[in-house]
């Protein structure tokens, strides 16, 4: 971040929190994920100072900083088991994440489906 930005009015808690991120960046391994005490902290300040301003300046993906200050829920790693449907409705939502960032939403109304792990993993690539 250049001076001149530093003294375009950018509040202190949000520098604090670039320099965190610097730091975590100089040593990090590339492909290493970005801690979620950092998004935490991103977050924290996105609350006061805004989810785009925020994530221009700490260089972050907007949609993800967005969901953790709105609270939604975060995307499924891998695949997840859907959350038990009420006594007879027959419905489920599975929400499946590739390996490569690929991503697959199924929404099953009034169909069995015997093995969703055997269907996550044909999605994701993971079994022949």
């Amino acid at each position: 971040m250049t001076t001149s930005l530093w003294q375009s009015g950018i509040p202190l808690e949000l520098r604090a929190v670039y320099r965190q991120f610097e730091q975590w960046r100089r040593i990090r391994h590339p492909s290493d994920r970005i801690p979620d005490r950092l998004w935490a902290a991103a977050a924290t300040v996105a609350r006061t100072q805004g989810v785009s301003r925020t994530a221009r300046l700490l260089h972050l993906e907007s949609q993800k900083l967005k969901r953790l200050v709105t609270g939604a829920r975060p995307e499924p790693q891998g695949s997840t088991a859907p959350a038990p449907s009420p006594a007879g409705s027959g419905e489920c939502t599975v929400e499946v994440e590739g390996p490569h960032g690929g991503r697959l939403r199924v929404q099953l109304r009034g169909a069995p489906v015997p093995d969703l792990v055997a269907l996550s993993r044909v999605v994701c690539g993971t079994e022949a």
